[in-house]
């Protein structure tokens, strides 16, 4: 793998956004909290047509458990709670991405594939050797990446051919596909894998292990740490702490973030809820 000092890693985003990177202060404002969910543990923004709304992964039991407790809700971009039980009989799911109608869910060791239209689960692909599926993203032409926090692998499934992406990343987690790289959170580290499949640090300094990654304005990124913390990621590496819930035990888990209207959705986890703020000065 190619590691490039940050100097060199700013100018190669710049050419992606077309921007220079500001250290504006970004902030939260909290908008609504939603309770009555059963171990939320990722938030996905699905938009088709008039449709808005949210998914909302709900591992209800152990994260590591084949119980078939685990499912996925839909809320509106409000915070009501529209269908808890839109779909049931998965283990703990966790990542989401959608495309093409499809939405796609990590379940353990298993690809779970529904039908968004009906809800109906329409595959379920195994993936060898995988412990403990983690996050999942999409590119642009329907390429799907899922981390494996455990064997610290990447895989990837395209034209239904699966294959490892990326190996050796020691607690992959979070993911992010921008253009034709994915972003990977591993650990306390955030990497952009491009290509060719080397390895460029972005930021580093997290005080726990990534959790989700989403891509906020001229390049920069939003992140969180499940223990409850959530960092705001400058286009040239330098982080700014936006909030830290860890005293009060309320985890910031998978995140989703809107740029429509710079909302982000954080699943609180152990809370059973799903918390939005307003992100601003970014």
């Amino acid at each position: 793998m190619l590691y490039i000092k940050n100097i060199k890693l700013t100018f190669f985003l710049c050419s992606l956004f077309v921007v220079f990177p500001s250290h504006a202060q970004p902030a939260l404002e909290k908008l609504w909290l939603t309770e009555g969910l059963s171990v939320p543990e990722s938030v996905l923004i699905y938009r088709s047509g008039r449709t808005n709304l949210l998914f909302v992964s709900q591992i209800d039991g152990d994260a590591s458990a084949t119980d078939g407790k685990g499912g996925i809700a839909k809320m509106n971009l409000d915070g009501d709670i529209t269908d808890k039980d839109w779909v049931t009989g998965l283990n703990a799911p966790k990542g989401m991405a959608a495309f093409d109608g499809k939405l796609y869910v990590s379940d353990i060791s298993e690809l779970v594939i529904i039908n968004i239209k009906s809800g109906a689960i329409e595959k379920k692909v195994m993936i060898p050797d995988a412990q403990f599926l983690n996050d999942i993203t999409v590119d642009s032409k329907g390429v799907i990446y899922i981390s494996d926090t455990k064997t610290g692998k990447v895989h990837r499934y395209q034209n239904d051919v699966l294959d490892d992406y990326v190996t050796k990343m020691d607690s992959a987690n979070g993911l992010k596909s921008v253009g034709t790289h994915v972003i990977v959170g591993a650990g306390t580290h955030l990497y952009l894998v491009d290509k060719n499949k080397n390895k460029l640090e972005v930021a580093s300094g997290f005080a726990q292990g990534i959790d989700g990654v989403e891509s906020a304005s001229k390049g920069d990124f939003i992140v969180s740490c499940w223990a409850g913390l959530i960092y705001y990621v400058h286009l040239d590496g330098k982080i700014n702490l936006l909030l830290d819930s860890q005293k009060e035990g309320i985890n910031t888990a998978d995140i989703a973030y809107d740029t429509e209207s710079q909302t982000l959705f954080v699943p609180n986890f152990s809370k059973n809820s799903v918390t939005a703020y307003k992100v601003s000065g970014n």
